[in-house]
């Protein structure tokens, strides 16, 4: 059965976040590996999401820094990083609508993330979308 969109942004969080912790822990896998291992069938939603957070990743970690005061993207939890990555990435560099991009992020957020996380994800791309 064919996934919604938020199934799959669900799975690319998941990837995005064994991703950082393979390569915090300096294992040596690839994103393919990965994507492989998280999803049934080939997916090229999937595949534009995780390849372009990772491609793009300190640039984006450079936008998300720019708007957290007293925070840094390295400063909150995996999942939550993973979660704004991506919004940051949707916002900036695909044709996703704004604001579809920022209620998936919080939807994802509100899953996985505690509530402070929650905020913060909402607060950065809402300032993104205003500027």
């Amino acid at each position: 059965m064919a996934k919604t969109r938020s199934e799959l942004r669900e799975k690319c969080m998941i990837i995005l976040y064994q991703w950082d912790l393979f390569k915090k822990n300096g294992d040596n896998i690839s994103i393919d590996d990965l994507i492989k291992e998280n999803l049934e069938i080939d997916n090229d939603f999937v595949k534009d999401i995780v390849y372009g957070v990772v491609t793009h990743q300190n640039e984006i970690d450079e936008i998300a820094n720019s708007y957290m005061k007293d925070w840094d993207i390295n400063r909150i939890d995996k999942t939550g990083a993973a979660i704004l990555r991506m919004g940051i990435f949707e916002i900036k560099y695909t044709d996703t609508p704004e604001i579809v991009a920022i209620n998936e992020s919080i939807e994802l957020a509100k899953k996985y993330s505690d509530d402070n996380v929650r905020k913060i994800i909402n607060a950065v791309l809402d300032k993104i979308v205003k500027e």
